[in-house]
C-alpha cells in the first residue's frame, strides 16, 4: 500500500519561513502527521481542516498546463539549490488540484525509495510521456536538470498555446453553426406551425418561398424522432470510430488537411509542433532515432505521425534527416533547408527552434486572418438560416397588407 492510499486531503493555511501568508493542500493519514510535515518544511500552521468532498473535487483531473507549471516550479527550486525530495514536498503542498498533489507525493515516495527522477516519472506514463522522461534522464546524466526542466516547461507552454489557439479557431465557428441549426429547428417545429394556422385562417394563396418553408416544417414535425435518432446515431458512430478505428482516424486527419483555410492552419500547426519538439530533443542531446518517436506523437495528426515514423526508419538506416523529410513530401522547403544547414553546421537544435518560432508566428497570422473571415461568413449563414425563415413567414403578411391597401 502506498502512503497516499490511506491518506486524507487537508486544506491548510499558515505562515511560511519567509513570514508570508500561505495556503495549500496536504495529504496525510491524520491531522497530526499533516502538521508535523508542515512544521518540518518551516510552516507555522494557523488552520488545518479536512478538504470537503464534492462532485467537483472528484472530477478534477491533471491537465498539460498543470504538468508545465510543475516543471517550471521544479526547475526554479532546483536552480535555487533546494534538494529534489524537499522540492517535491513543497510543490505538492502548494497544489490546489488534489489529483496533482497526490501524483507528486507518489513520485516523491519513489524518489525516496532510491529511484531517479526519470524512473519515477516513467511510472506515470499517463501524465509524463516518453519525451518528458527522455529529457529528464538526459538532464540528470548531464547534471543540468534545472535547465532541462525549464526547457521542458517552455516547450509544453508553446505546444499547449498552439493547441489552444487551433481548437479555439475550430470550435468557434462549429459552436455558432450548431446553435444556429438548433434555433432554426426550434423555429421550424414551434414557430412556423403558429404562422401556418394563421395563414390558413386568411384563406389566401401563399408565396412559393413560404410554401417551401411550411412543407419543410411539416416534414420535420412528422419525421422528428427519425431525424433525432439519425443525428444521435451519426454522433455516436463518429465518436466510436474516432476512438477505435485507426483507418477512420487516418482518413479523417487527411480530410482535415485538405479543408480550405482550416487545412492550411492544421498543417502549419503540425509543422510547428514537429520543429519545436525535435529542437527540444536535440537541445537535450537525446539520440535522434529515439527522439523521433516522441516527435511523431507531438504532431497531432496521423498523417504526420506516420510520416515521422517512416522518417525515423530511414534515419535509422543512415539516411540524413533532410533527405528523409524531403521524401515524405509533407514538409516545406524552408524547414528542410534549415535542417540541412543545421546538420551541416552541427547546430540542428538552434535551427529547429528558430524555424519553430517562425511557423508558430505563421499560425498566429493564419488565426488572425481566419478570424477576420469567419465573422462575416457566420453572419451570412445566420442571415440565410434565421433571416430566411423570418422573411418566409412575413411575406404573406406583407402581401395581405398590399391587397388590403
Amino acid at each position: 500500500m502506498t502512503p497516499s492510499e490511506a491518506s486524507i486531503d487537508y486544506l491548510w493555511s499558515g505562515i511560511d519561513k519567509h513570514q508570508q501568508r500561505s495556503q495549500g493542500l496536504i495529504s496525510a493519514k491524520n491531522p497530526y502527521l499533516a502538521r508535523a510535515e508542515l512544521k518540518r518544511l518551516g510552516i507555522i500552521v494557523t488552520q488545518i481542516k479536512p478538504k470537503p468532498k464534492s462532485w467537483l473535487s472528484r472530477s478534477q483531473s491533471i491537465s498539460r498546463n498543470d504538468i508545465a507549471v510543475f516543471a517550471r516550479q521544479l526547475a526554479t527550486m532546483l536552480a535555487a539549490g533546494v534538494p529534489l525530495v524537499q522540492a517535491f514536498a513543497i510543490i505538492s503542498l502548494s497544489q490546489r488540484n488534489p489529483a496533482m498533489a497526490k501524483l507528486l507525493l507518489l513520485i516523491k515516495t519513489d524518489i525516496e525509495g532510491g529511484e531517479s527522477l526519470a524512473q519515477a516519472l516513467a511510472k506515470q506514463p499517463r501524465y509524463f510521456d516518453t519525451l518528458f522522461c527522455h529529457l529528464v534522464a538526459a538532464g540528470e546524466q548531464a547534471g543540468v536538470l534545472d535547465n532541462l526542466l525549464d526547457n521542458i516547461a517552455s516547450y509544453l507552454e508553446k505546444i499547449e498555446a498552439i493547441k489552444h489557439k487551433v481548437k479555439k479557431a475550430l470550435s468557434y465557428p462549429v459552436s455558432v453553426l450548431v446553435v444556429s441549426l438548433i434555433v432554426t429547428m426550434i423555429l421550424l417545429i414551434f414557430v412556423v406551425p403558429v404562422f401556418q394556422d394563421l395563414f390558413q385562417s386568411f384563406g389566401a394563396d401563399l408565396p412559393l418561398f413560404t410554401k417551401w418553408v411550411i412543407a419543410l416544417s411539416m416534414a420535420i414535425q412528422s419525421q422528428c424522432w427519425l431525424i433525432v435518432s439519425l443525428l444521435i446515431g451519426l454522433i455516436y458512430g463518429f465518436i466510436y470510430f474516432k476512438r477505435h478505428s485507426v483507418a477512420f482516424n487516418q482518413r479523417f486527419d487527411r480530410l482535415l488537411l485538405k479543408l480550405p483555410v482550416f487545412g492550411r492552419l492544421l498543417e502549419k500547426a503540425a509543422i510547428a509542433r514537429f520543429a519545436r519538439t525535435l529542437g527540444t530533443i536535440c537541445t537535450a542531446g537525446v539520440p535522434l532515432v529515439d527522439g523521433l518517436i516522441s516527435v511523431a506523437g507531438a504532431c497531432g495528426n496521423l498523417v504526420y505521425y506516420n510520416a515521422v515514423l517512416k522518417i525515423r526508419e530511414q534515419v535509422a538506416t543512415g539516411l540524413p534527416l533532410q533527405f528523409a523529410m524531403l521524401e515524405s513530401g509533407l514538409f516545406p522547403n524552408l524547414l528542410i533547408q534549415m535542417v540541412a544547414i543545421g546538420e551541416a553546421s552541427g547546430t540542428l537544435d538552434n535551427m529547429l527552434i528558430k524555424v519553430a518560432s517562425y511557423y508558430e508566428a505563421e499560425v498566429d497570422h493564419l488565426l488572425d486572418h481566419l478570424s477576420s473571415l469567419i465573422e462575416p461568413m457566420i453572419m451570412v449563414i445566420l442571415g440565410i438560416l434565421v433571416g430566411g425563415l423570418i422573411v418566409a413567414m412575413y411575406l404573406p403578411i406583407f402581401k395581405l397588407g398590399t391587397v388590403v391597401g
